[in-house]
């Protein structure tokens, strides 16, 4: 007997559902839009850190451009100081030297009134002071004479020296600056040169002794053989130069080199009697007489040259101060 349980269904089974295939094709633009979102943060982040590096780039080179322009400025008023400071330097050195000399005279005067103030307590101190004086006076006009008048500057120098070794024994404060006066006066005197007329009389004789016949001119010089004509007419017909102005005939140099040796002799004897007028005026003739010795040539323009050099040379020194202290002498003398 059949049983329902061991009946045998004979309906088909249905088939079991499909499992979904994999998208992979939407997986893929996924990684590529991961990927593209990654390289474009990078892309934005090193552009950020870039312009950040550019910016602090201009910030350095302003800084340093500011910090040169300040630098600049401060070597500007550096130099500026140094300048001043230079100049200060030197207005203090001028005022130094300035003190330095107003010292020494103030020394000067010092030494003088210790000197007069130690002969106050001589009784006979007033005879003795006039005679110093009167010799004094004397020895200072003898100074002034040799010189303006004899031209004799050592003789001059040696009589201010004596003077004031006589003033030194005069002890009256009231003459302390005449004293100062006379030293001022006497190391001018020391400062001078050898005398002009000296000088220009030693320039003279120096010349005199170089002076000789120039040679003759070659147009003048006698052929070694006459032409024919000369020969045959040469004591009917004379041959004059054209030239009347340079001497070619022997006596006629010989008579051109007398006369400027003559003439420099008068200029000579001007010269020591101080004749500035004479003295040029010789001179001047003198050029003359060199140019009826020889033609225009270096000869003649040096020989010419050292004429005018000599007829510039003064005969007379130039002392302003000479006087000064006898004139202050004769004040004082006069005042008390």
């Amino acid at each position: 007997m059949n049983t329902p349980l061991d009946t045998v269904s004979t309906t088909p089974a249905s088939p079991a559902p499909a499992s979904p295939t994999p998208r992979r094709g939407s997986n893929g633009w996924l990684w590529l839009l991961i990927v593209l979102l990654i390289a474009g943060g990078g892309a934005w982040y090193g552009w950020q850190q870039w312009q950040n590096r550019q910016a602090q780039d201009r910030a350095a080179e302003a800084d340093a451009g500011q910090r040169l322009e300040a630098l600049g400025e401060r070597l500007d008023t550096i130099r500026t100081n140094q300048e001043a400071q230079n100049r200060r330097i030197a207005q203090a050195d001028t005022t130094n030297r300035v003190l330095r000399d107003e010292l020494h005279g103030i020394g000067q005067r010092a030494a003088l009134i210790e000197d007069s103030v130690s002969k106050l307590a001589d009784p006979d101190r007033h005879g003795a002071q006039a005679m110093r004086l009167d010799e004094t006076e004397l020895l200072l006009t003898l100074g002034q004479q040799r010189l303006q008048i004899a031209g004799d500057l050592e003789g001059a120098r040696r009589a201010y020296a004596l003077a004031g070794g006589v003033l030194d024994g005069v002890d009256d404060p009231a003459y302390l600056s005449l004293r100062q006066t006379l030293l001022q006066e006497t190391a001018a005197l020391k400062e001078l040169g050898i005398e002009p007329r000296v000088q220009a009389m030693a320039k003279l004789d120096a010349l005199a002794q170089n002076l000789s016949l120039p040679p003759e001119r070659p147009s003048a010089a006698a052929p070694t053989l006459a032409p024919w004509w000369r020969r045959a007419f040469g004591t009917l017909i004379e041959t004059r130069p054209v030239d009347r102005t340079v001497a070619t005939h022997p006596s006629d140099r010989a008579a051109a080199l007398a006369g400027l040796q003559l003439e420099i002799s008068l200029a000579r004897a001007a010269a020591e009697r101080r004749d500035a007028d004479g003295y040029r005026t010789a001179l001047k003739r003198a050029e003359s007489w060199v140019r009826r010795l020889s033609a225009p040539s270096p000869a003649q323009d040096r020989q010419l040259a050292q004429l005018r050099e000599l007829a510039a040379l003064p005969l007379s020194l130039s002392v302003p101060t000479l006087g000064t202290t006898l004139q202050q002498l004769r004040q004082l003398r006069t005042a008390q």
